[in-house]
């Protein structure tokens, strides 16, 4: 089998070095569940998507895997993934409107922009609002002791992963948060949930959300930038009647904490549908050896 093509990927990034990195590897047939797995683990990436042949209805295809497990969806590699598919040729490359296959089912993308500024936007799959038992509130009451809290109710939200959703009292608040993570692993992993997000309102003119989104049981202290958690966040603050900006569209900045201080463009159409989308820059272009006979390639 021949070397695999890869690369690597900065989303939700205006530039290379910002944004949350990807990890991409093409023509990954023959990789079954358990390689897909391994690899995703090795490159230590808090995403890693994998290209397979489509079925009908589908432009392309791909499953999506943290260090420790599959998910359904996830935005900042299905986001990174359109962009994949035009740059590669996977889609044509003047297409407007494409159809992504994962876990989740298929999911409609906008490209907007010449094609070396593209916007990528991907129709998240529908969040609802997750009931949870009442022994799991004193593990919430952990982590949110003595936060300046907003007025959306903390609640746990899913979109294909389940997500912790909690308003602060604004984005300073947010971005001076030192949360604790022992608390957020335990929270999560009683209620088999990806991660844990705060958000706030900002005054500033270029984003009107801070986030930041924890997931110390995967390993993964501090994500860089959530487009799956930008999505939640939206559908909640839509089911309240609580979004910023103006005809359900605004930006959401994340990862700055990090020095990735990434953008997401959210849309909540009028069906209540939400959108997000951002940029995406190449950082890594190559091969990957993962499951191929070297003694024959190389």
């Amino acid at each position: 089998m021949s070397l695999r093509r890869y690369l690597q990927l900065d989303v939700f990034a205006d530039r290379a070095g910002a944004g949350n990195p990807l990890g991409v590897v093409v023509d990954a047939d023959g990789l079954d569940a358990s390689a897909m797995q391994a690899f995703a683990a090795w490159t230590n990436l808090s995403e890693t998507i994998f290209f397979l042949p489509p079925e009908p209805g589908a432009d392309y295809r791909i499953r999506i895997f943290t260090p420790r497990s599959e998910l359904p969806f996830a935005g900042h590699p299905s986001v990174g993934a359109a962009w994949a598919a035009l740059d590669l040729g996977l889609a044509p490359a003047d297409a407007r409107h494409l159809v992504q296959q994962c876990a989740a089912g298929l999911l409609p993308v906008r490209v907007e922009g010449p094609p070396d500024g593209r916007v990528l936007h991907v129709r998240a799959p529908k969040a609802r609002r997750i009931d949870v038992e009442s022994r799991h509130l004193a593990l919430l009451h952990a982590v949110t002791a003595g936060l300046a809290r907003g007025t959306l109710p903390a609640a746990l939200w899913n979109n294909g992963p389940s997500w912790w959703l909690v308003e602060l009292a604004d984005a300073a608040t947010v971005r001076a948060l030192t949360p604790d993570l022992a608390a957020i692993a335990a929270l999560t992993t009683a209620t088999d949930a990806v991660g844990l997000a705060v958000f706030g309102r900002s005054r500033d003119d270029d984003h009107a959300l801070a986030v930041r989104a924890f997931c110390p049981a995967d390993n993964i202290p501090e994500d860089p930038v959530t487009g799956s958690v930008n999505a939640c966040i939206a559908a909640a603050l839509h089911a309240a009647g609580a979004l910023p900006g103006r005809d359900g569209g605004y930006i959401a900045s994340q990862g700055r904490e990090l020095g990735r201080d990434g953008r997401v463009h959210v849309q909540v159409d009028g069906d209540g549908e939400v959108w997000i989308g951002g940029r995406v820059q190449a950082v890594i272009r190559g091969e990957v050896a993962w499951g191929v006979d070297r003694s024959t390639d190389w």
